[in-house]
């Protein structure tokens, strides 16, 4: 199968696991690990106590994990949120396979999340092999030109890919040939550790990557995170719609779940919890 017949879309059984009656018990999820990760409780022990009152399948609990954080995360993942005006003259280094791989998903269809922090995620995953699917190249364009349309551009943009993931050289030389032939100002690098150099990265990091967000609202760090995916929702400096390939879908409510925005923030989780 070349990549051309693949898409980066809904696993099976995920129209149901994520349909419109399932999603009250995942917001509430949502909401019930969020308090309990305020309270100091231990991820996995808190995900496996919510997962089990809710009754929620592995990659449910997988979106609930993504979506859920502390207050304090919370606020101090805004405080260091860069908006699309910000990128302007801005060195802009990328986290290439997470944002990537997630418009790579949205252009397909697949579960895209909103978590509590207002970061856009989603639940593919890569396991060792980057595999170009038919969106792949249509990705490239759109952040492109979404990047380096109207008057907020960056001065540079730096990709940084996972050197230990499979096919990631292929993927540099489709970066970089795109680049060239749109006259971007991009460069691409392949390293051991991306998180680990995006984190000190003194400019704006394209990401969504939790644990990047952190250290970037960590004290004594100069990044701000920037969250390309929902800049382009936004339709700040969109490019527009091509009609020779896949586009966003005009109803993100086909594949865009928001888990986080309907946390009410209560001074108590919800009943069954307080158990513990």
């Amino acid at each position: 199968m070349t990549h051309e017949d693949r898409h980066r879309g809904r696993h099976p059984g995920d129209d149901r696991l994520f349909a419109a009656k399932e999603l009250p018990a995942l917001r509430a999820a949502t909401s019930d690990l969020s308090w309990l990760l305020s309270h100091g409780y231990a991820e996995l022990s808190a995900l496996k106590l919510v997962g089990d009152r809710h009754e929620l399948t592995v990659r449910q609990r997988q979106a609930v994990a993504r979506c859920s954080c502390s207050d304090a995360a919370r606020t101090a993942r805004a405080a260091v949120r860069a908006t699309r005006a910000q990128l302007a003259d801005q060195r802009l280094a990328i986290d290439g396979l997470n944002c990537l791989i997630i418009l790579e998903s949205a252009l397909s269809h697949g579960v895209v999340l909103r978590g509590r922090d207002g970061a856009l995620r989603d639940l593919a995953s890569v396991h060792g092999t980057y595999r170009q699917v038919a969106e792949t190249s249509f990705a490239i364009e759109m952040i492109g030109r979404h990047l380096h349309a109207g008057g907020h551009a960056p001065s540079s943009v730096a990709w940084y890919l996972d050197r230990p993931v499979a096919n990631s050289g292929r993927l540099r030389a489709l970066l970089l040939e795109t680049a060239e032939r749109r006259h971007w100002p991009w460069t691409c690098e392949l390293v051991a550790n991306p998180d680990a150099i995006l984190v000190h990265h003194a400019g704006i990091v394209a990401t969504s990557d939790a644990w990047i967000l952190d250290r970037c609202a960590a004290a004594g760090s100069r990044a701000r995170w920037f969250d390309l995916l929902a800049s382009i929702l936004n339709g700040e400096s969109a490019p527009a719609p091509t009609s020779t390939g896949p586009v966003l879908a005009a109803r993100p409510g086909l594949w865009l779940l928001d888990l986080g925005s309907d946390d009410p923030l209560r001074a108590e989780p919800s009943s069954g919890i307080g158990v513990l």
